[in-house]
């Protein structure tokens, strides 16, 4: 592996690689005190779309780590970005699949959310109440009616984005299904493929650049998915490292067409090689 070296920004997921579910990942205190310590600036980035910053702000308070809103970013707050610079919010109405997390920043932007069956059809009769997007995010609410109201508006030709792609989520009692398996079952009703905004999309990790105020080269991806967190530092041209406490494996790696940077046990190795890293600069 190439020296842990210019290690000037951090974008950390945080399933898989900080807990499962609801049970912290060992070391977990260590390494953020160890991040406050030598003075390196992160941005938690996270494909799941359930949780509002806040809910995550409580998240980590409960497991007695103390993190900011400025230093969250989910790939539903990115999707609000996202679509703010597409549309004008004021006068664009969403209909969205998903929990608080998604909502809650869409509302505040100024996005108004459409309900259960009101449906842009075809000829534009229903276009003063119809969405102008349908938004899918992780919801453990799903049903039959919020499947069908997005269906039918998709095909409808309504704009189709998804927050990100993720097929599994990893949780304290395994691996169960995530955001991609719904956008599946949409792709699958109408034969349209959604813009994704999160993880391996770049559009994420610029963001997250674009706060920390960093560049490329001195900034590293950690997480423990090949195919989001990894997958998304190589198309954003950032270093990345990846844990072995979520879903990705040695083997996965070994037969992956791209690369981590770095492959470490969990986030206790991190500490440590952050800490001999700053120690090197500092003698």
């Amino acid at each position: 592996m190439p020296p842990f070296t210019n290690v000037n920004a951090l974008i950390i997921d945080m399933d898989g690689v900080l807990w499962h579910g609801n049970q912290p990942i060992g070391g977990l205190n260590n390494f953020f005190e160890t991040l406050r310590t030598i003075q390196i600036p992160f941005i938690l980035a996270t494909n799941n779309a359930s949780l509002t910053p806040q809910q995550y702000i409580e998240k980590f308070s409960k497991m007695g780590v103390e993190v900011y809103k400025n230093e969250i970013l989910t790939s539903a707050m990115a999707t609000v970005h996202f679509l703010s610079k597409q549309y004008t919010p004021e006068t664009t109405r969403v209909f969205v699949i998903g929990e608080p997390g998604i909502k809650e920043p869409l509302l505040e932007k100024g996005f108004t959310l459409t309900g259960l069956y009101e449906i842009n059809d075809r000829t534009g009769t229903n276009s003063k109440t119809g969405p102008h997007i349908v938004v899918c995010g992780l919801d453990r609410e799903i049903s039959w009616d919020k499947l069908a109201t997005a269906t039918l508006n998709i095909n409808a030709g309504t704009a189709f984005i998804g927050t990100n792609g993720d097929t599994s989520l990893p949780t304290e009692i395994g691996e169960t299904q995530g955001n991609g398996a719904i956008l599946a079952a949409l792709t699958a009703a109408t034969g349209i493929t959604p813009t994704i905004i999160g993880k391996p999309e770049p559009i994420i990790y610029q963001q997250a650049m674009a706060i920390l105020k960093s560049k490329p080269e001195e900034t590293i991806a950690i997480g423990d998915r090949l195919d989001t967190d990894i997958l998304g530092a190589v198309r954003s041209d950032i270093r990345s490292l990846m844990v072995l406490t979520g879903v990705s494996d040695q083997k996965d790696a070994t037969e992956s067409p791209f690369q981590p940077t770095w492959i470490m046990d969990n986030i206790t190795s991190i500490t440590l090689a952050l800490k001999r890293a700053h120690q090197s600069t500092t003698q």
